[in-house]
């Protein structure tokens, strides 16, 4: 099958939406479909396919197609236009302008949703989409999403955010991992993503103030953020933390392989790169990735976690008691017996998460 994926995002770029579409775009290539996906901009010359495989951890390469446009208004309506041309016999597509527009075009569209329609005009595609004739699938990212927009049951497939599990097959353990990253040798507590307000970064630095005997670790971040996060610690006088700054998707693996607890300090309110809030509708990629590399997770206890995780994956708690954050990270570092049973069933779980299993189940007896 000829896919055409639409997305607005910026490619390359270090956001987590970008990085996403891109393993939607490789899962299907896996699966044996052709691919080609537009993204809006003018292609860059500074970076090189190998880079851009790099860049975001990618094994599968894929044509891409950067549609120059006066306005980023008119992308979706160009994107259709060039899927037209291509020949698409499925559209999967993010922007919601593109999903009704390629309906109207007389074409199959997938719609893959992680957040609440925004903008004037927003909900207004949405209902469009929902209300034409044709082939098509909504894919909200959680059961909570779903819910709160009021989709229609017979037309959506719940789509989490998945891993390539390939790629975490025969990690090191902690230890070798950190020597071979030069981070220090002691049990070591680490996070991955940006610093956007809410991610937890508050939190981390009060457990770093804790367990002085600990390595503390937070892997990305765009410079400004991680400039911002080192002036902190500094001022308190943390010399058992580190801001790595952003590291290619491709070394994620072993950067997560090194710790002994991976950390979710999720606030009630989380923002994305373009702001807004999807406490209560998230599907984290790190929460796969943390899944996939059998380490203990110790999470914020949002409810739309529960989704993928539970008492025997993970160990919750409230996003704002520090107390008890300090506790169960410390019963966490004391018992490697309980980290090990935690990673294991984590590894265990996350197997039907992968991308590819993803891919497979949105296109599932789609006629």
């Amino acid at each position: 099958m000829r896919v055409v994926c639409i997305s607005s995002s910026q490619v390359p770029s270090d956001t987590a939406n970008s990085i996403q579409v891109m393993k939607v775009c490789q899962a299907f290539i896996q699966i044996r479909n052709e691919v080609t996906l537009l993204v809006p901009g003018d292609q860059p010359s500074a970076i090189s396919n190998q880079q851009l495989m790099e860049h975001y951890g990618l094994q599968v390469p894929f044509p891409i197609q950067w549609l120059p446009v006066r306005t980023r208004r008119l992308f979706p309506w160009e994107a259709v236009r060039r899927a037209r041309r291509l020949g698409a016999d499925l559209l999967y597509v993010w922007p919601l302008q593109s999903a009704a527009l390629g309906l109207l075009a007389g074409m199959p569209a997938m719609l893959e949703l992680h957040d609440f329609p925004s903008g004037r005009f927003g909900p207004l595609w949405l209902r469009l989409f929902i209300a034409l004739p044709g082939r098509k699938r909504l894919l909200p990212i959680t059961a909570a999403l779903s819910r709160l927009l009021h989709l229609p049951s017979g037309q959506t497939v719940i789509a989490p955010d998945g891993v390539d599990l390939e790629r975490y097959v025969s990690l090191p353990e902690p230890a070798s991992a950190r020597r071979a990253l030069g981070l220090p040798s002691a049990p070591t507590v680490l996070c991955t993503g940006h610093l956007y307000e809410g991610r937890g970064a508050d939190l981390f630095l009060a457990l770093a103030k804790q367990f002085p005997k600990a390595s503390f670790v937070w892997v990305g971040g765009r410079p400004a953020d991680v400039e911002t996060w080192v002036a902190r610690s500094a001022a308190q006088a943390l010399v058992n933390v580190t801001f790595t700054g952003f590291v290619p998707n491709e070394r994620i693996p072993l950067y997560q392989s090194a710790a002994d607890v991976l950390l979710m300090p999720y606030q009630q309110t989380v923002a994305t790169s373009s702001g807004g809030n999807t406490a209560l509708i998230c599907s984290p990629m790190k929460m796969f990735e943390y899944m996939a590399t059998g380490r203990a997770i110790l999470t914020s206890d949002l409810p739309v976690l529960h989704e993928v995780l539970d008492d025997t994956t993970a160990v919750f708690c409230p996003s704002d008691d520090i107390e008890a954050w300090g506790s169960a990270l410390g019963g966490l570092l004391n018992d490697e017996k309980q980290r090990q049973a935690l990673g294991l069933r984590a590894r265990l779980a996350v197997e039907q998460y992968s991308w590819v299993e993803r891919s497979r189940r949105v296109l599932e007896n789609f006629s």
